[in-house]
C-alpha cells in the first residue's frame, strides 16, 4: 500500500511550484485543475481545485471549515538540512521551527521536524528520518550503487 493525499488548493499552478520547491519533486501532470507530484517517480501528493467537479463531484468547500482542519501533511525527507534552507528561501510560514521529537531525553523518533504553513494555510511538517537527531545516519544508498 501506498498513500496517495489529494489536497483542494485555490491555485494548483502556484502550490504546484511552492511543493516542488518545497520537497524536490516535480510535475507528472500539470495544469490549472489537478496537479499529480512526484518523487523519484513515485506519487507523494496530488492537488485539486476547489470549485473543480469533475466526474466525482466537488471534493470540498473553502467556506466549510478551515483548509486542513485536523490533518498534517507529513513529509519524511533524507535531506532535511536541504530542506530547511529550501523552507527559508520560500520564506514559509514556520509554525515550529527546527526542533528534536522528543525534545528532552532518550526514546521516541529522536528525529528532526520543521512544520510550516503552505500558500492555502495547510500545517506542513517536514521529518528527518527515526533515530537521525544524534547526527550519525546517512541516507541509504540508491538501489545499484
Amino acid at each position: 500500500m501506498r498513500p496517495q493525499p489529494l489536497i483542494c488548493v485555490r491555485d494548483v499552478e502556484a502550490s504546484s511550484r511552492w511543493y516542488q520547491r518545497l520537497l524536490g519533486c516535480e510535475s507528472d501532470h500539470g495544469g490549472p485543475n489537478y496537479e499529480r507530484l512526484v518523487f523519484g517517480g513515485r506519487l507523494v501528493l496530488q492537488l485539486h481545485r476547489w470549485e473543480v467537479e469533475d466526474h466525482h463531484g466537488r471534493i470540498g468547500d473553502p467556506n466549510d471549515v478551515p483548509p486542513g482542519n485536523g490533518l498534517l501533511l507529513w513529509f519524511e525527507v533524507d535531506d532535511f538540512d536541504a530542506a530547511t534552507a529550501r523552507v527559508e528561501a520560500l520564506r514559509a510560514e514556520i509554525i515550529l521551527p527546527r526542533h528534536r521529537n522528543p525534545p528532552d531525553g532518550d526514546g521516541g523518533p529522536n528525529h528532526w521536524e520543521i512544520w510550516l504553513r503552505d500558500l492555502d494555510g495547510y500545517k506542513v511538517v517536514l521529518a528527518s528520518p527515526d533515530g537521525t537527531a544524534d547526527g550519525t545516519w546517512r541516507p541509504r544508498p540508491a538501489e545499484g550503487e
